[in-house]
């Protein structure tokens, strides 16, 4: 029982450290844009610094969904391949004629 639960651990090992990894890469991607945070911080309308954050996320969206769409693709594709398979397994591959 002791060998099963430590190797629960080691498994998930792998998702704290890329959690660790990702905390200590943080704090420098906070700077990553000075330019941005240069024109953002000289000017005093709220109503352009509004729209920027805006035009940011329109900007983002294009690329996410296109992601989006390739992952449930090939989740489905991968889900139709083992669905094929198992199907393939229980029926053995022989006719029922002969």
């Amino acid at each position: 029982m002791r060998i099963c639960s430590k190797l629960k651990v080691f498994r998930a090992f792998p998702w704290f450290a890329a959690g660790a990894v990702v905390l200590l890469v943080a704090a420098s991607a906070f700077g990553q844009c000075s330019m941005c945070r240069a024109s953002l911080a000289g000017s005093n309308n709220a109503f352009f610094i509004r729209n920027f954050n805006i035009g940011v996320l329109v900007l983002l969206l294009p690329p996410v969904t296109i992601f989006c769409t390739i992952f449930v693709a090939l989740k489905r594709y991968r889900a139709a391949d083992e669905e094929e398979t198992t199907a393939d397994e229980e029926y053995g591959g022989k006719d029922d004629d002969a």
